[in-house]
């Protein structure tokens, strides 16, 4: 990829508002970093109808077996990452389900490895080493909206028939020029001139929150405002499945935490037989009847 001019991209400019930033007291700093993240919330609430284009897009790739794969490289990487392993403890998703690839592999995550985002061929060998399919959805992030890195691993995505989602803060960008959806909250310099962990990076964070969280709902893990497909793994995801069981049953919790362990900790399961007066057994089957939708699972009773 050619040298890119970096006076050309909105996240690289300069804040003329902060130019004596250095001679700040830090409640002055940290009154000009809320001012500024406030601006993050007003560039993405401008992305709502393309966050949920994308979403519907997600749901249905998911739906017929398909993956989400989020790609990046430094800070939009392990925002990625962060919220792909966020899914299987929240919504009972298996790991490969949702997957996060960072520029540089797992090393990138806890050190700095820069030099990695340049690598465009790399890109399209990580996602060609996970087997990227025509139903997968790879979601492309990067402030800039041209680390050659995650371009790379979109041409992949385009190569193979994989739909493809653009989260960038910069616009025109090569990344928005291969995407089905382009998210482009535009939040504008950095209270440190370049510095995109900063507003982008909180801005990514809210669209990757709700990319993942909509999806989700769509695909039946949540009933009410409830995470039932919660993974019950220690002891405080225990006490909240529990909690969640009598908050949806009316329940009390003694009567939860002995039935939950029956059907092993299958919020689900056991919401269906307490609601529906049905077994284990009948509940499994209207949840897998309904597609996992519990409200599907208890007919009228919903």
């Amino acid at each position: 990829m050619s040298r890119v001019n970096l006076r050309q991209l909105a996240t690289e400019g300069t804040n003329e508002r902060y130019r004596d930033l250095d001679q700040w007291s830090p409640l002055q700093i940290a009154r000009a970093m809320n001012r500024e993240d406030a601006q993050a919330v007003r560039a993405v609430r401008a992305q709502l109808p393309q966050i949920a284009q994308a979403v519907e897009l997600i749901a249905a790739r998911m739906a017929q077996g398909g993956r989400l794969i989020y790609v990046g490289a430094g800070t939009s990487g392990r925002l990625g990452v962060l919220d792909a392993s966020e899914c299987p403890p929240t919504f009972g998703v298996p790991p490969e389900r949702v997957q996060g690839v960072i520029a540089g592999g797992y090393p990138a995550l806890v050190r700095s490895s820069e030099g990695a985002e340049d690598d465009a061929e790399a890109g399209a060998r990580d996602l060609q080493n996970l087997g990227l399919a025509r139903a997968d959805v790879v979601v492309g992030i990067a402030a800039s909206g041209r680390t050659p890195y995650v371009v790379g691993a979109l041409r992949c995505a385009q190569k193979v028939g994989a739909a493809r989602v653009a989260l960038v803060n910069s616009l025109p960008s090569p990344l928005a020029d291969l995407a089905e959806v382009v998210i482009a909250p535009m939040t504008g310099p950095e209270i440190i001139s370049g510095s995109t962990h900063l507003k982008a990076g909180s801005a990514q964070k809210m669209v990757l929150n709700m990319l993942s969280t909509a999806t989700m709902v769509q695909l039946g893990k949540v009933y009410r405002n409830l995470m039932v497909d919660v993974q019950a793994s220690n002891e405080k995801l225990k006490a909240r499945a529990a909690r969640i069981l009598c908050e949806a049953t009316g329940m009390d919790e003694a009567r939860a935490r002995r039935l939950l362990p029956r059907v092993n900790w299958e919020v689900k399961t056991a919401m269906v037989m307490r609601l529906a007066g049905v077994s284990a057994a009948e509940a499994r089957r209207r949840l897998q009847a309904s597609g996992g939708f519990v409200r599907g699972a208890l007919g009228d009773l919903s």
